[in-house]
């Protein structure tokens, strides 16, 4: 086995030793010591991959896992799967530093905390590195289990636990839909393999399937990654504490469903339907989030905006970037090809500066005692480093030099202006309407950044609305926010280090089938003189000033929309109703009696499974090699018939017990008669504890009364009876008289030679289905232990309740 499956496994190891530290060493140590060394040394370990990848291209890892179902776990390394690892374990790693200085060690949880970053980090590693598709859906769902955990970490707030269920029910609604279109997918391509997808992308393309499995995917994809109209649960989740929302927010759980549509383009992309959808939904999210974010009064809600936006724009990316696979490997797609090399670009940067600013404002939080805009103001003299942070990281997220946000913005005006002028698709009219529409987000994302400088750091200091004196952090919660601060200026001065080892990797594995055109290379430069993308940034900039100093003449408009027409309103609407309609139902039919609940099920019995004997044609009887039936089986047929009548007529519960108790023993000498002695006497052992217990349990209670019944009462029950019975009978005989497979039996014959065993009853319980009664045994055990407790517990309630008289 690979070193390698152990590096993705180290988060999950250390999760499981994470409360065994906080034990023993806190509070004297910050657990967060401990827990900084795992992304440390993931990050630099998958750092060395990356020659490997630059030189050889992609290495590929299997470990079986389920072979029987071709479920393995297949890791793909190439430039993709490799950046976002780099992205999930470098801000990881400052996150956890960030958060040692900000989590109290003795006021907070920190076991909890640090579990639920490690479970989040591990299975994030295990999507982007996994190339079985059921393998990475595992992973999915588990990043949306660990992220609600994470979004739920102050649970006794109830905006924390709201905004988890939020993003809980949305993004697990998400990846059901996924996994709808991973079946379809599969059963298209034959395979389970991503990679072994893209060898059949015609076949794939052709299929009926192709577009309902294209729109399951994308709905996963759009959900995880806050896309219109699934965006609301983004601002709800920034109720958790900073730290993580400046891990799952700016560089991880956000970028799930960016990974999945990049890793998916080769597959789907080239086609109008993937074009327009994943365009068109990151275009209206990109306005959507934008428009947003400038009303916002909270500064962390307004960086939620922005995160939609800025992911709307990665999306928009690469779906404008897709149209790239309409040729073939040839020189005319290269130009639509750069708009994906933007969205990776963009991703990387958005990390970096969004990442800070989430650490920033996390900052004033922590050291002011709030984040309401209303209330800061004049900050700049007493926080000056912040402010740094500040300018670097507001100045990077509106696309201006010399900050790495100019950079990836000029490439997404290239590619927004180059895919407007495509002569497929229908673009036509719409090509002028996306220019229109980036051109006006990204006015409104200079607006938003102005006010995290302006109404933050600039102006009066509002001293009589703060909760503390305002100071600067602590040198040790300032150091992550500087790092991706420096990071952001160095990718600007050096942007070809990035792109040569890590983006273009990155592309090539995206667009695998451009990877050997010497076309696809790209070279990024500070100046491209004076085009039209530099005359739409200073029309940026002009008309961002304009509206950012007359924001008190504009900004009411926000209020004159409807709030019932609201995403959020719409969302709570469905909630309640959906509520309303599961407790009608509920109170229907759990009405608390057992005969209710047996009519349900043996009910829905009879219609599913003798429906469908019926409708296909199941029934078939095959009698011609059945052996005589003996005198002495029909006269224990005809006894048996006799006790099960004797147990429905009984007027008393002692005979309704002993003739439950003569079924048993009649079933003891069936076994005799088939010659298994060993059966027989289970049964008879089994038959008299059971027969006793009942004798001792039901002799304290009441006799039978007898009671009214109505007579569709009745006939309900002689309808389910008979019916169940019917049902039952003819699949048995059917089943019996049809064999569609070889009995198993056979498997068991050589039982002395594989298991060492003469009886083969034992060799099965024991040996070939051992599992099956290992877990038996651990229930039952479970069960023990669970009375045990509840027995004990009530004795030490009564002990204390007979002290206190």
């Amino acid at each position: 086995m690979s070193y390698f499956y152990l590096v993705l496994a180290t988060p999950f190891i250390f999760a499981l030793l994470v409360p065994i530290l906080y034990k023993k060493i806190n509070p004297r140590v910050h657990t967060g010591w401990f827990v900084l060394l795992v992304p440390l040394v993931l990050f630099l370990y998958l750092l060395s991959y990356s020659a490997e990848v630059y030189e050889r291209g992609a290495i590929y890892l299997s470990l079986p896992w389920i072979p029987s179902y071709d479920i393995n776990l297949t890791v793909t390394i190439d430039g993709l799967s490799l950046i976002f690892s780099l992205l999930i374990t470098g801000i990881g790693f400052l996150v956890v530093l960030y958060s040692i200085y900000y989590m109290s060690k003795l006021k907070e949880a920190l076991h909890n905390f640090y579990v639920y970053i490690l479970l989040f980090m591990g299975s994030m590693l295990g999507l982007v590195f996994s190339d079985n598709i059921f393998v990475l859906y595992v992973f999915w769902e588990v990043t949306s289990i660990s992220s609600f955990l994470l979004i739920a970490y102050w649970f006794e707030r109830e905006h924390s636990r709201t905004g988890a269920l939020k993003s809980l029910l949305i993004t697990i609604f998400g990846g059901f839909a996924m996994l709808a279109g991973f079946i379809l997918t599969s059963i298209i391509a034959d395979t389970y393999s991503i990679q072994e997808m893209i060898g059949k992308i015609n076949v794939i393309q052709s299929h009926p399937f192709f577009i309902p499995a294209m729109v399951l995917i994308l709905t996963g994809a759009f959900t995880k990654s806050a896309q219109f109209p699934f965006s609301i649960w983004l601002p709800d989740a920034m109720e958790a504490p900073t730290p993580i929302s400046a891990y799952l927010h700016s560089a991880t759980m956000v970028k799930a469903g960016i990974y999945l549509v990049a890793r998916f383009t080769n597959i789907y992309g080239g086609v109008a339907e993937w074009f327009w959808l994943v365009t068109g939904v990151g275009f209206v999210t990109l306005l959507y989030g934008s428009i947003n974010a400038v009303k916002q009064i909270d500064l962390k809600a307004l960086l939620a905006y922005s995160t939609i936006s800025q992911l709307g724009l990665i999306m928009c990316l690469l779906g404008l970037g897709s149209a790239a696979l309409y040729f073939d490997a040839g020189n005319e797609g290269t130009v639509y090809a750069i708009a994906i090399f933007a969205a990776l670009f963009h991703m990387v940067n958005h990390s970096t500066f969004k990442g800070s600013l989430f650490m920033l404002v996390g900052i004033i939080d922590h050291e002011i005692g709030t984040r309401d805009i209303r209330k800061l103001g004049g900050l700049l003299h007493v926080m000056p480093i912040s402010f740094l942070i500040a300018l670097t990281g507001s100045l990077a997220m509106a696309g201006l030099p010399p900050f790495n946000g100019f950079l990836s913005k000029e490439l997404f005006f290239t590619s927004v202006l180059q895919a407007a002028e495509m002569p497929f698709f229908a673009m036509g009219t719409w090509g002028h309407i996306l220019v229109a529409a980036a051109w006006i987000a990204s006015v409104f994302t200079f607006v938003y950044c102005m006010i995290v400088v302006f109404k933050t750091f600039f102006g009066e200091q509002k001293t009589d609305k703060l909760k503390k004196q305002a100071h600067e952090a602590p040198i040790g919660m300032l150091i992550p926010p500087l790092i991706l601060a420096g990071l952001v200026i160095a990718i600007f001065f050096y942007p070809d280090i990035l792109s040569r080892y890590f983006l273009q990797p990155a592309w090539e594995a995206v667009l695998p089938s451009f990877a050997e055109n010497p076309a696809l290379q790209i070279e990024i430069s500070q100046w491209h003189g004076m085009n039209r993308e530099i005359i739409m940034t200073l029309g940026v900039v002009a008309a961002g000033i304009i509206l950012y100093k007359t924001m008190k003449k504009w900004s009411n408009i926000y209020y004159h929309y409807p709030k019932v027409l609201t995403l959020n309103s719409i969302y709570e609407l469905i909630v309640e109703e959906m509520e309303v309609l599961c407790l009608g139902i509920t109170k229907r039919y759990m009405t608390g009696s057992v005969r209710d609940y047996l009519t349900y099920i043996l009910g829905f019995i009879i219609l599913i499974v003798g429906g469908s004997v019926l409708l296909l044609d199941g029934i078939s009887f095959n009698m011609s090699g059945n052996s005589e039936v003996s005198f002495f089986e029909l006269g224990l047929l005809i006894a048996i018939v006799i006790t099960a009548f004797t147990v429905m007529f009984t007027k008393t519960r002692m005979a309704s017990i002993i003739a439950v108790g003569g079924l048993g023993f009649l079933i003891v000498f069936i076994f005799v008669l088939f010659r298994a002695p060993d059966l027989a006497l289970t049964q008879i052992v089994v038959e008299t504890i059971t027969t006793v217990l009942f004798l001792l349990c039901f002799y304290h209670l009441p006799k039978f009364k007898k009671e009214k019944t109505s007579a569709s009462f009745k006939v309900t029950n002689v309808l389910i009876s008979v019916g169940i019975g019917i049902v039952m009978t003819i699949v048995a005989l059917s089943a019996y008289g049809n064999r569609l497979f070889e009995p198993i039996s056979g498997f068991y014959k050589n039982s002395y030679e594989v298991a060492g065993a003469k009886n083969i009853v034992n060799a099965i319980l024991v040996d070939f289905r051992g599992f099956d009664t290992m877990l038996e045994i651990l229930v039952l055990s479970m069960a023990g232990l669970g009375v045990y407790t509840l027995i004990k517990l009530r004795l030490s309630r009564g002990k204390e309740n007979e002290e206190t008289k």
